[in-house]
């Protein structure tokens, strides 16, 4: 069925999921086609297509499955094998990770952001025997990097014809023939059948090299469904029902492949795929999601243009929006408890304002689980003021990413929330978190000495560092890597530092800097928008590498450090700063494709600007 907007069937007779039923399933696949015969012809996937959204029913899905794992055995895909996806979110990205699962193959996701040099080190060292490439201008880029790899059997394209091929390339192949390829034929197995174990690897996802070469996590079938289980002990508190995930983080992050993939087919949700970042906030409408992850540069990005909207409206709008602020934050430090007056006006703004907000984001929106980096508390205060609640959670792609998360029940903005359920955090010597318990790997692919270096008697040795609130929860710091010892020998968590600079309107992004040095120093990249608005209230050339030299401009961002320098400790301060004129971007490699910064490389590409402060 075809339409401009997904409809929402309410279900009433659906097979509901309970924990239990987490370890009733022994693996992926077997958890999918379970779900298969509960859910039948109801939705699951939804794209949009030549305008229109697009869905196929569970049943159109695991029937695209068989054929899809049948056509990569023709190929020689078997057990154990590794099979590369590089490819946007996409109904076809999950079908093929199905499928290669299905053969007791191994799924190796790859960032559509990634460079030649990434592709050819995922798929050199993961040892990748099939790459699948959502489109012939992708393929040209990946290419590049498979023809260096020895023993590769093919490379298959999901959209149009594939591009010419040089000679001696991989057999080459598009979607359709592939599937054509794995018509049922008799006596060939069904990917039912096909044997795995919750101990077998489902797939190798790469970390996102913020410190470094990436490497090969293995996370098996048992380690994603016991971080869905916990996963479902958040959802519970919201209610369950007919829920409608919105993907739109990479495929390739655990994150999103165990949280935005694997726990909604869990819970026998519908799965929408967004169409891209400039389209989100249209898509949030159309789809009206109940779920939805997200990094907290998203909320950034948001809260920035919320606030810009109402700022530009002003009168009688920017009061209102103001006081449903002050109302919400107080309502949220007395424990939902607000005076006769107070409760009296926060009831009418709820249906002046903050429905209007709801709205923007579909109306349906039970919760936004935020992960990949520290959420700022103001910035997780300023939407739950709004009633739209973020639930922020802690992991790391080595625990399959799960280890903490705040409930809707209990959300405390200054921490990440309890250890999740069968999970075990404790805190070393030097303050570094330790995590135990089903979801941890079961090492890293190809490198025995850096896996024994990570889990030691068990125990996930993160790399962040944080403490254990009186109540449980777990209260991040920083990358133990990450943290500052300045020259006088003091510690400083750069992060909680950023996470105030970016809370200023005028400062888009920022990386602290000050390792043996005698204080601290920082890059900081103007928000672009207000950056030009600045520039034609004051008459100035709007061109950002002309604003970094004007004197004006720097003394409009010294006054934005001052304000958050008078909240900081001596040693946290910004002594001196840098205006930076590019942003840090996943396409100059100093994001990460979830939008963490890599210091490394900001470094290689400023360090000689940052010595000069010094």
């Amino acid at each position: 069925m075809n339409s401009t907007r997904p409809d929402h069937p309410t279900r009433t007779d659906r097979a509901t999921t309970d924990r239990d039923t987490y370890d009733r399933w022994s693996s992926l696949p077997g958890m999918f086609f379970d779900q298969v015969l509960r859910q039948g012809g109801r939705p699951l996937l939804i794209s949009k297509q030549a305008g229109e959204w697009r869905r196929q029913n569970w049943e159109e899905v695991a029937r695209d499955i068989r054929r899809a794992a049948a056509g990569l055995r023709s190929l020689g895909v078997g057990r154990g094998d590794r099979v590369a996806i590089v490819a946007e979110n996409r109904p076809e990205w999950l079908v093929a990770d199905f499928a290669i699962m299905s053969l007791g193959a191994v799924t190796v996701p790859a960032y559509t952001t990634s460079t030649a040099s990434d592709h050819l080190h995922t798929l050199t060292d993961s040892g990748a025997r099939v790459v699948l490439v959502s489109t012939p201008a992708l393929m040209r880029k990946v290419l590049p990097a498979v023809l260096q790899v020895r023993g590769m059997r093919a490379l298959v394209c999901f959209d149009g014809d594939m591009p010419g091929m040089p000679d001696g390339a991989p057999e080459a192949l598009g979607w359709a023939e592939l599937l054509r390829r794995g018509e049922p034929r008799d006596g060939e197995p069904d990917p039912e059948d096909v044997p795995a174990g919750r101990d077998d690897v489902a797939c190798i996802i790469y970390t996102s090299g913020t410190g470094g070469t990436p490497k090969g996590v293995m996370l098996t079938h048992g380690n994603i469904l016991s971080n869905c289980k916990s996963a479902y002990t958040l959802v519970e508190d919201v209610g369950l029902g007919e829920e409608t995930f919105l993907s739109f983080l990479p495929l390739a992050h655990a994150y999103e492949h165990t949280c935005g993939q694997m726990f909604a087919l869990t819970l026998g949700a519908r799965i929408a795929y967004a169409e891209s970042v400039e389209k989100l906030a249209g898509n949030l409408g159309e789809v009206r999601p109940t779920i939805m992850t997200a990094v907290p540069r998203l909320y950034e990005v948001l809260e920035t243009r919320i606030r810009r909207e109402v700022e530009r409206a002003g009168g009688v709008r920017l009061a209102l929006f103001r006081r449903t602020l002050e109302l919400g934050a107080r309502r949220y430090r007395r424990d939902g408890r607000l005076g006769p007056l107070d409760a009296a006006q926060d009831f009418v703004l709820d249906r002046l304002v903050r429905a209007r907000i709801r709205e923007r984001f579909g109306g349906r929106l039970k919760a936004f689980i935020s992960g990949g980096a520290a959420l700022a508390p103001e910035t997780a205060l300023f939407f739950q003021s709004l009633g739209i609640r973020i639930l922020q959670g802690y992991g790391q792609t080595e625990a399959s990413p799960l280890i903490a998360c705040n409930r809707p029940s209990r959300i405390r903005h200054d921490t990440v929330g309890p250890p999740m359920p069968d999970v075990e955090v404790r805190i070393a010597g030097d303050g570094e978190i330790l995590a135990r318990g089903p979801m941890v790997m079961k090492g890293y692919w190809g490198d025995r000495d850096a896996t024994d270096r990570t889990i030691v008697d068990g125990c996930l040795h993160t790399g962040d560092i944080g403490h254990l609130a009186p109540d449980g929860s777990l209260v991040l710091t920083d990358r133990k890597k990450d943290l500052i010892v300045t020259s006088g020998g003091d510690n400083v968590a750069p992060q909680r530092v950023e996470n105030l600079l970016t809370l200023e309107p005028c400062i888009g992004q920022v990386m602290v800097a000050g390792d043996g040095k005698p204080f601290l120093a920082a890059l900081i990249v103007p928000d672009l928008q207000l950056a030009r608005d600045w520039a034609e209230r004051h008459g100035k050339r709007a061109e950002p590498a002309e604003l970094a030299e004007d004197a004006d401009f720097r003394k409009h961002i010294g006054e934005a450090v001052e304000r958050v320098n008078r909240g900081l400790s001596g040693i946290e301060r910004i002594r001196k700063f840098v205006i930076v004129p590019e942003p840090f971007s996943v396409e100059n490699a100093q994001l990460t494709p979830t939008l963490k910064i890599r210091r490394h490389e900001i470094r290689k590409r400023y360090g000689e600007l940052l010595e000069k402060l010094y």
